[in-house]
């Protein structure tokens, strides 16, 4: 039947074309194939029409090629899936010059901050999923002290969940900036909080000693040199801190009568000096069990104050009353966070058999090191190159100190010598 209607046509078209195209009659003989026949080549000069079957073809290859994909990414998720996901704790140092405080600004890339870094080289490291990165309550996240602009830390700590992937310290120093380091991790209960399990922490303020040169008898250059006399001076009156206390003027937005105002100091005094590249500098050291925004840079900024001769001595002990006292912000260059301290979560599980104690006696050659490589060379090259302190001291005479000392010789109050006892 088939061969019939092919015939027909044939002479159909012999009809029509006449006798002009002999050689037509051969060419019809190539028709279109029927199903099952091999398909006939295109005319020359005719653009080649796409398979159907080649189309499909690719589209198989791509989606097989996606799924591939998928897989090999659901294998990762899969193994990241069977690593261990466990609480630690990291000892981080960093140089805070160049950087807007520790606290991450989620949404707001102006300001950048060290938890910017750090939580970059966690994600890249493969520690987290990049989810827990936007969201940094995904993995517990904690931090101990949240330092303020161009402040620095030897021993800050803070604690989150990770993989527990190998030689994990390696790969996310890899991934940090040399001027922040991860210099230490340990393991620790799965309710851990590295800011609320904190009972003290150690800073120190690194400052140049012509800022305890009086203004009117002594060198205020790099060639001052702290006299012992003065040195225990400074002592005498950095003692009187030693204590609880009520600091509302040592910071902003905290009335006398509010409680958290009031803050227990363990210790604080300052250290010998030494000379780094000519200049000499020395080193405040202070322990409490918390402080507010700019405290620590106040009671340094009043005793620099008192020493140098513009403010009277009764203005410490003043400054704890209801009054509203003018105290001056020594500069953030030289504050550094140096240790947080643990002492109850260690005395109960830090022999447990199942936790380490969070000393970090076996890192503070490391600890020791990274200040002496990027946080006390970046002090003292800053202060010789924008003299922070030196400008700050001719800011002093603008204070008003005598405000606060004449309203309260007006009410008739005695002020106590700062130099007697002490809470």
């Amino acid at each position: 039947m088939a061969i019939r209607v092919v015939r027909a046509a044939a002479g159909a078209v012999r009809r029509a074309c006449g006798p002009c195209s002999p050689s037509l009659g051969p060419r019809l003989l190539r028709l279109p194939p029927m199903a099952g026949n091999v398909e006939a080549p295109a005319p020359v000069g005719a653009r080649p029409e796409r398979d159907p079957k080649a189309r499909g073809g690719a589209r198989i290859w791509e989606e097989t090629e996606q799924q591939a994909k998928k897989l090999r990414s659901a294998s990762d998720a899969e193994q990241h899936r069977k690593l261990p996901k466990r609480k630690i704790v990291l000892l981080m140092g960093y140089s805070g010059k160049g950087y807007h405080g520790m606290q991450r600004n989620v949404g707001s890339s102006q300001f950048k901050t060290i938890e910017d870094d750090l939580v970059s080289a966690l994600v890249r490291s493969g520690c987290i999923p990049e989810n827990h990165g936007e969201d940094m309550r995904k993995m517990s996240f904690q931090r101990c002290a949240r330092t303020d602009k161009g402040v620095s830390a030897a021993g800050q700590v803070v604690s989150l969940k990770v993989w527990l992937i190998d030689d994990i310290l390696e790969k996310i120093n890899g991934h940090l900036p040399p001027h922040i380091r991860i210099l230490g991790l340990k393991r620790v209960t799965g309710g851990f909080n590295s800011k609320n399990k904190c009972d003290a922490r150690t800073y120190l303020y690194m400052l140049p000693t012509f800022a305890f040169a009086h203004k009117d008898h002594d060198v205020q250059d790099e060639s001052y040199r702290l006299s012992a006399d003065t040195l225990r001076r400074v002592n005498a009156l950095l003692a009187c801190y030693k204590g609880t206390h009520n600091f509302h003027n040592f910071t902003s937005q905290k009335g006398p009568r509010e409680a958290s105002a009031r803050r227990y100091i363990l210790d604080m005094f300052c250290e010998e000096p030494f000379v780094r590249e000519g200049m000499e500098f020395a080193v405040i050291k202070v322990k409490g069990q918390s402080f507010m925004t700019h405290q620590i840079r106040k009671m340094v900024g009043l005793v620099v104050a008192v020493i140098k001769g513009y403010a009277p001595e009764s203005l410490l002990e003043r400054s704890w009353g209801e009054a509203k006292v003018d105290v001056p912000k020594a500069p953030g260059l030289g504050l550094v966070l140096e240790r947080v301290h643990f002492d109850k979560y260690n005395q109960r599980f830090g022999n447990d058999g199942l936790h380490e104690p969070l000393d970090w006696t076996q890192e503070e050659a490391g600890v020791a090191a990274f200040k002496e490589q990027h946080i006390y060379p970046t002090i003292i090259s800053t202060e010789r190159q924008e003299r922070s302190m030196a400008r700050w001291l001719g800011t002093l005479p603008v204070h008003d100190f005598d405000a606060t000392a004449h309203a309260a010789a007006g009410l008739g109050a005695k002020a106590p010598s700062p130099l007697g006892d002490s809470d």
